[in-house]
């Protein structure tokens, strides 16, 4: 469907609470067009967007759409998640009037097409390498906008503008949405099974990737982690470059060390060795990322100083290996880790970190089917953990699985010091329990737990 986003004036978001969706009514917004939407739940974003002037409900009924919206099908642009379900009443009745509906990937690949665009895509990594990346080229004399999957503590925001024709974009391999962008330059974090409820298969997704792959444009780039194992079938014009965090690659590191909780090192490129470089945010798996977001800058154009200046001054994610409370017995991180990787990743670089220390671990499941599908890989990586405390899974989109519960993954762990609780109940066991480092995990609403658990933590050592 072609779009001319010069003649929308309205655009209404349904799903507008997600982070993709909600950068996109931030972009829109910016743009002067009119801006309101739905949601199922209200959270801090929703809230955020309503203080910005958009209007958002919460009950799925076409009598809260604005009259302007529903009286005006030729101006009026709707814009909506694949998490919300087809029978969705307000969805099904812009389908069924004349409106011009689309999937939030159709919507930014329309913006992309006009600009240059650096797109991150990674079953894990992605977040924090697109905001890096973007973050690099904002330090920079080169520039961007960005629309991000996370909330970026440089920018204080998932929506990134300038004057700038690049753009950065996190490609989201959910519903296959990446499809939707054709990058000058892309980057391919991971290519690990997940989303199998869409995908169905380890095949499935590999071949997503690959498509996704050939689709960069011609003289474009393509920036992948070495030895993931995928064969896209590429352009002869494309120029394709491997990174790793330690392994030979175009772009890897040595000389890598810990000082005052941050990492150091020198960054090895085609182009010679660029010593004296800091990531302002702890993390191995952070520092990892930090190596294909500096192979893309500098592909880029940014400088060797500018790329020093912007590593160190990185503040990271909203929920990416985020330190949310370090006093002077027991230190508590904040983690999005909803895969058995990102747990891994999250875990181990805990415990680098903070060697020698006993490491507990929150973990709420997200989505039955996620659970079903990876229920032993979730039970290996929860037993990194010295103290394990599960939630009941958080179901999302979904409805339940029979026989699919927490209890599928603790039958499986071998550690000992394992159980599962309720909201409540964790938030007791965390007031008496004896704890060292501390690490909560999940896509959920875990998260709305964290300032009662900074609160527990900093009420027990005063």
């Amino acid at each position: 469907m072609k779009i001319d986003y010069n003649t929308v004036k309205r655009v209404y978001f349904i799903g507008i609470g997600g982070i993709g969706m909600s950068a996109l009514a931030r972009y829109f917004a910016k743009q002067g067009k009119f801006v309101c939407g739905y949601d199922r739940t209200q959270t801090t974003l929703t809230l955020e967007l309503e203080g910005e002037g958009i209007d958002i409900h919460y009950v799925d009924d076409v009598n809260l759409i604005s009259r302007e919206f529903r009286n005006n099908t030729a101006e009026t642009l709707v814009v909506y998640t694949p998490a919300v379900p087809q029978n969705h009443s307000e969805l099904g009745f812009f389908n069924e009037n004349g409106f011009t509906v689309v999937k939030r990937a159709e919507a930014l690949g329309v913006i992309s097409n006009a600009m240059r665009t650096l797109a991150v895509a990674g079953t894990h990594g992605k977040t924090t390498t697109s905001t890096l990346l973007a973050h690099l080229l904002s330090t920079s004399t080169k520039g961007c906008d960005a629309f991000l999957g996370g909330i970026s503590k440089n920018f204080n925001s998932n929506l990134v503008i300038s004057k700038s024709k690049n753009l950065v974009v996190e490609a989201d391999e959910f519903d296959r949405s990446f499809l939707s962008l054709y990058p000058d330059l892309a980057i391919i974090t991971s290519v690990d099974a997940d989303h199998l409820d869409i995908y169905e298969t380890h095949e499935d997704v590999l071949d997503a990737y690959e498509a996704f792959a050939s689709q960069i444009k011609h003289n474009g780039i393509l920036i992948i982690k070495h030895g993931i194992g995928l064969i896209p079938l590429l352009s002869v014009s494309v120029k394709v470059y491997t990174y790793s965090l330690k392994e030979k690659a175009d772009y890897y590191l040595t000389n890598i060390e810990i000082k005052d909780g941050f990492y150091h090192f020198s960054l090895n490129t085609p182009n010679g060795t660029i010593n004296g470089l800091m990531l302002g945010v702890p993390g191995l798996y952070n520092v990892e990322n930090a190596v294909a977001a500096s192979a893309a800058a500098l592909q880029q154009g940014v400088t060797e100083d500018e790329l020093r200046k912007g590593l160190k001054t990185f503040s990271g994610v909203v929920r990416r290996f985020d330190v949310q409370y370090r006093g002077k017995k027991v230190v508590y991180i904040d983690d999005y880790a909803h895969h058995p990787e990102e747990l891994r990743a999250a875990i181990t670089s805990v415990r680098e970190l903070f060697p020698g220390r006993k490491v507990a671990g929150v973990f709420q499941p997200h989505l039955f089917t996620r659970t079903r599908d990876f229920m032993w890989e979730f039970a290996q990586s929860l037993d990194l953990l010295n103290k394990v405390y599960l939630l009941e899974v958080y179901p999302a989109r979904e409805e339940p699985i029979q026989g699919v519960t927490s209890n599928s993954i603790l039958n499986l762990m071998k550690c000992p010091d394992k159980g599962i609780y309720s909201k409540s109940e964790l938030l007791s066991k965390i007031m008496v329990d004896n704890i060292d480092v501390l690490v909560t995990m999940g896509a959920g609403d875990i998260d709305t737990l964290v300032p009662e658990i900074v609160k527990i933590l900093t009420d027990r050592e005063l």
